[in-house]
């Protein structure tokens, strides 16, 4: 049995979880789904004090007092950066991250991951502490919502803190022996088959390519339980 431990990336919480949680359970595996601290139902902790620091220690804190070992990190989006990180803190509780349309880190000992948010998505708004979802932005990176997942996903959103974003991550050489894997998706504007190849990078795991956009949790739960599980193995 894999445990998964599911990361949310931007705009998102447990919540975006929801159908795959019942999929991963359906084939025997455990899952705990995440809130990182400023989204989701821990928005009203939202401040200018939240940075990755933050949200590694809300992973750390869930695989600790669930008292967690041979975890699979599922980090989605921008949460690529907080897997890698939490996977650097506890290597030998990690048996695998599973990058998942995701920030891939470089096994370097420098400073990476770190972006401004608000010069891709849009600007902040006047006294806002994050970057909301728009629907042009979810027409760009996830085409395949429609309908009521679209309407759910925009109810529930809540603003990008910014630091998630701007803040870098450094791992150290404890990342040296983690295990990586991909799920890459073709509709979510990134230019998978130049990744694959490895334009990009060299990928250090398997990998799988879904036809969906950036949200395939939602859009496609069953086929990316299936593919998780696969490569937890």
């Amino acid at each position: 049995m894999a445990r998964f431990v599911l990361i949310p990336g931007a705009w998102l919480g447990a919540w975006a979880w929801k159908q795959l949680t019942p999929e991963l359970e359906r084939l025997g595996h455990a899952a705990y789904p995440v809130t990182l601290t400023g989204m989701g139902e821990r928005v009203h902790l939202a401040s200018r004090d939240v940075g990755m620091e933050t949200a590694i220690q809300d992973v750390l804190n869930v695989i600790r007092y669930n008292e967690l070992d041979e975890v699979v990190l599922v980090g989605h989006s921008f949460a690529g950066k907080v897997a890698a990180a939490v996977a650097d803190r506890i290597a030998a509780q990690v048996a695998k991250v599973v990058y998942l349309d995701a920030f891939r880190p470089e096994r370097v000992r420098t400073p990476q991951g770190g972006f401004d948010p608000a010069a891709e998505f849009g600007p902040l708004p006047a006294g806002s502490l994050g970057v909301p979802l728009t629907e042009a932005t979810v027409d760009r990176i996830g085409p395949d919502v429609q309908g009521e997942a679209r309407r759910r996903m925009l109810a529930l959103a809540t603003p990008w803190p910014l630091r998630l974003g701007t803040d870098p991550i450094t791992i150290s050489s404890a990342y040296d022996r983690v295990h990586e894997a991909y799920v890459f998706c073709s509709r979510s504007g990134d230019p998978v088959d130049e990744i694959v190849a490895g334009k990009w990078g060299k990928l250090e795991g398997p990998h799988r390519v879904l036809d969906t956009g950036h949200w395939p949790m939602i859009t496609r739960p069953s086929e990316l339980a299936r593919d998780l599980v696969a490569m937890a193995a």
